[in-house]
């Protein structure tokens, strides 16, 4: 799994959070966005790292 993928969904993770929420299910939107807040961090990390240690590789 890529970055990418990961960023596709936090998003559609995020987008749901939001229709939910419009529709007022407080319970699903807020468990749909600690899954996009989780995937987003998840993401960064592992995209940090891969800068990190591909610079340490160049080095």
């Amino acid at each position: 799994m890529n970055f990418g993928n990961l960023l596709h969904w936090a998003v559609i993770f995020l987008v749901v959070a939001l229709v939910a929420a419009l529709l007022g299910f407080g319970g699903v939107a807020g468990t749909a966005m600690e899954g996009a807040r989780l995937l987003f961090w998840v993401a960064l990390v592992l995209l940090v790292l891969s800068l990190v240690f591909g610079l340490l590789r160049r080095g």
